[in-house]
């Protein structure tokens, strides 16, 4: 830890803890023997996800209003978000009889977008990601005078989401790495910076280790810049850590305090939001996933008790069936095949029972004689096929290949 400390200091944390503990909840700290398993030690799980309106963004957005003055609060706040910084805007200066309004991304989440209304907050839809709000944002307050209130690059902010690492080092005093999602840096660094100020006076440290989507990660470059940099972002479903851009005071705590970033694929992704259904019982969205999502895909080295923040579950449904899909087709769950077939009675009917025989199950079946590619006596039959993991959906293969059928996988 370097010897001038950068942003709040331990006392300020301390105070935001008092400060914020009226509103949000201390949320569990949930034991994985799965993931255990897959990392070689022990891991736990942080559950922000289980907080008040979905996620850890309550506790800097309320520490940052609650310390407005008077006159400031009389002015209005104004946020822009994706959704979760969203709702602890709205629900917080509801709480303290603040007016506020939020802008937000047109293709935000349909829960997010109906709950941040619900907490009172005027909301307006402008643009594709989390910069075009930011910008909009940033121009009402200049016009309005209502007070800004940045989703991470403030200390109040930053003050305030360090209070979940105070709450982690009472819940697992043992912990040895805390593995934390990277969006603007506001959760990562309060974490970081709170943490190893009150490891340090037990004389110990604690490895944080941060994570990016690959989609959306600004950090590694302005880390290898040495100044916070601008990346262009591609789609993604962590639209939670879409940012585009580092903030200023956040990149110079992660440059001092955090051991690692690292980054993980929308694959990843969706296949940690699975194993957390499956194995934990817990709905998680994407971006909050993105520290069981390195530990899956191997980027976390194993080093004593691991603790992985879930930092949001505010996830539309409707995503969740695109992402629970796309996890069971990546992990080979869920095979969709493609199979030319000589165009006479009986081949559906055998393929099937090939498919049966095997012990797999077809849950989608469509037949088709106008596929690209086949010749006139041939038909292509597309079947969907549960499975119950590679080695099944090979053995599945392996039978229709044997019978003298040519499958190919289109996920």
């Amino acid at each position: 830890m370097p010897n001038t400390i950068i942003g709040p200091t331990l006392a300020e944390f301390q105070e935001a803890r008092d400060r914020v503990s009226g509103v949000a909840e201390v949320t569990p700290m949930e034991s994985s023997r799965y993931l255990a398993e897959v990392l070689g030690s022990p891991v736990f799980l942080k559950c922000e996800n289980l907080q008040r309106t979905g996620s850890y963004k309550i506790r800097g957005a309320y520490n940052r209003i609650s310390r407005l003055s008077d006159e400031e609060k009389a002015r209005g706040v104004v946020a822009a978000s994706a959704g979760n910084h969203a709702q602890g805007v709205a629900f917080a200066a509801r709480e303290l009889g603040i007016a506020s309004t939020i802008f937000m991304p047109l293709g935000v989440a349909l829960p997010k977008l109906q709950a941040t209304r619900a907490y009172g907050a005027d909301v307006v839809l402008r643009g594709h990601t989390v910069s075009e709000p930011l910008r909009a944002a940033a121009e009402f307050a200049r016009t309005t005078g209502a007070v800004f209130i940045h989703p991470f690059d403030h200390g109040d902010v930053v003050a305030g989401q360090g209070t979940v690492g105070l709450e982690i080092l009472d819940q697992r005093p043992d912990v040895d790495t805390i593995v934390v999602p990277i969006g603007g840096g506001g959760l990562i660094s309060g974490v970081a910076s709170a943490v190893k100020q009150r490891a340090a006076l037990d004389g110990r440290t604690v490895r944080i280790i941060g994570v990016q989507a690959a989609n959306a990660s600004a950090y590694p470059l302005s880390l290898r810049n040495g100044t916070p940099t601008d990346v262009a972002i591609s789609p993604t479903i962590a639209d939670g850590i879409a940012v585009a851009r580092p903030g200023q005071l956040n990149f110079e705590i992660v440059q001092a305090m955090v051991d690692e970033v690292v980054t993980v694929t929308e694959d990843d992704m969706a296949q940690a939001l699975l194993v957390l259904l499956e194995r934990a019982k817990l709905v998680v969205e994407p971006a909050g996933a993105a520290g069981v999502a390195a530990i899956l895909a191997g980027k976390v080295a194993s080093s004593g008790t691991t603790v992985a923040i879930l930092s949001g579950g505010n996830i539309d449904p409707l995503m969740m069936e695109r992402v629970i899909s796309h996890g069971l087709s990546t992990s080979e769950r869920y095979l969709r095949l493609r199979i030319p077939l000589p165009d006479r009675p009986g081949q559906l009917a055998r393929t099937a029972a090939i498919v049966a025989e095997a012990n797999a199950n077809v849950v989608e079946v469509l037949h088709s004689r106008h596929s690209n590619g086949m010749q006139i006596s041939q038909v292509e039959l597309e079947l969907h096929i549960e499975t119950r993991g590679p080695d099944h959906a090979e053995e599945v293969l392996t039978r229709l290949r044997d019978e003298g059928y040519a499958p190919r996988i289109d996920f």
